[in-house]
């Protein structure tokens, strides 16, 4: 199929993948009303059209944490990743660092800290739980610093597993879920030969290097959910701001509180975020929580923000409302699973081209200009 969008990527995803995969990266909690409101709210958020005012020196590059962006974009940390392209989390690693943007790897990756860092050549991102296991964490983290990430990203909205009814239909979990799983990877034989095949090992590459022993999708499962500790609270996360000298970024915050405490708490910054509606259903889609935060806590720490955004226009929008950056998740996903490094190379590419005709079309000539004068109420 054609692609010519951010958007096309999401079907070109959906006719390569398992249905089992494909509604997992695509699903949100109970009857998914929070997923589609984060994508409707920042498409209702109207910019102001300027003309006239001489765009000719326009510039998307920005600063974070001393890091110089080329994009305000940071490819976010998504479970199993390397099920959607094969060893997919090297293959996004690579694009974002071609395009001089940071990605995150997920404390559930398929590919281990190990793989990924050292095939690009700038630091990566590495986000983590709170988990029962303490000794996990303490060894995630030392593996972390050992081959030079800078950045921590402290996940903190998942204290349980949210009520995702999709997965029970698609085979990611349920009745008969490894069966259904094989009868559909022999119906999608790209996927097979690709992934299933060529992307071995399978297994929790973090997870199975502290374990010694391999894992699988049944652990994914299993672990993660034996390890959720609905008990923590700030007082779990000071032993790690105290030990990790580099920016700390606690992402999953949705209300002005949240972020004030993350900043009593010495937070770098917070991630505005309801886990792509992945989680609490009824919840505030991040457009509409963004900019009661922002006018909590900008300029104490650095805003960042997921959840719904599908194109360069919502990059814009999220910037306008207050934050300095944004994080993409499915969409990344989407167009790795459809072309791999050269898929999220092309949708980082059209997310620039977007933002470019949407800052040239509101007289913003930096990221800095992104501001709520931008805004029609």
């Amino acid at each position: 199929m054609i692609i010519s969008s951010p958007s096309d990527y999401r079907e070109a995803a959906r006719r390569k993948l398992p249905p089992f995969l494909f509604h997992y990266i695509d699903g949100g909690a109970y009857a998914e009303h929070t997923l589609r409101r984060n994508v409707e709210d920042w498409s209702d958020v109207a910019l102001r059209q300027r003309v006239l005012q001489d765009m000719s020196s326009l510039s998307l590059e920005t600063q974070l944490f001393d890091e110089t962006l080329r994009l305000p974009i940071v490819l976010a940390p998504v479970g199993l990743t390397g099920m959607y392209a094969r060893r997919g989390e090297v293959q996004a690693a690579r694009a974002a660092a071609s395009r001089g943007v940071p990605f995150t790897l997920s404390t559930v990756s398929v590919c281990p800290i190990e793989e990924v860092a050292p095939a690009i050549d700038r630091p990566m991102w590495f986000q983590l739980y709170v988990l029962r296991d303490r000794g996990f964490m303490k060894n995630a983290l030392e593996r972390a610093k050992a081959v030079g990430v800078k950045t921590l990203v402290f996940t903190v909205d998942m204290p349980t597993p949210g009520a995702r009814y999709r997965d029970a239909h698609s085979g990611m979990s349920g009745p008969n879920a490894e069966m259904r799983r094989m009868i559909q990877a022999m119906t999608h034989p790209a996927w097979a030969w690709d992934v299933g095949v060529r992307g071995r090992p399978h297994d929790l590459g973090n997870v199975s290097r502290y374990l010694g022993k391999a894992t699988g999708l049944a652990d994914y499962i299993g672990w993660l959910g034996a390890n959720f500790d609905p008990s923590i609270s700030w007082k779990d996360l000071q032993w790690i701001r105290d030990a990790w000298d580099g920016p700390m970024i606690i992402k999953g915050v949705l209300d002005p509180q949240d972020a004030r405490d993350a900043v009593a708490f010495g937070a770098d910054g917070i991630v505005v975020s309801n886990h792509g509606g992945r989680q609490l259903d009824g919840v505030l889609s991040s457009a509409r929580a963004l900019p009661a935060i922002a006018d909590a806590v900008q300029g104490d720490l650095k805003i960042l923000v997921d959840s719904g955004i599908r194109n360069g226009l919502d990059v814009v929008r999220a910037l306008a409302l207050g934050a300095d950056a944004v994080m993409l998740g499915r969409a990344f996903i989407y167009a790795l699973a459809a072309r791999g490094q050269a898929g999220v190379g092309d949708l980082l590419d059209l997310f620039e081209k977007e933002m470019r005709v949407a800052m040239t079309l509101t007289g913003a000539k930096s990221v800095s200009a992104l501001d709520r004068t931008l805004i029609v109420e």
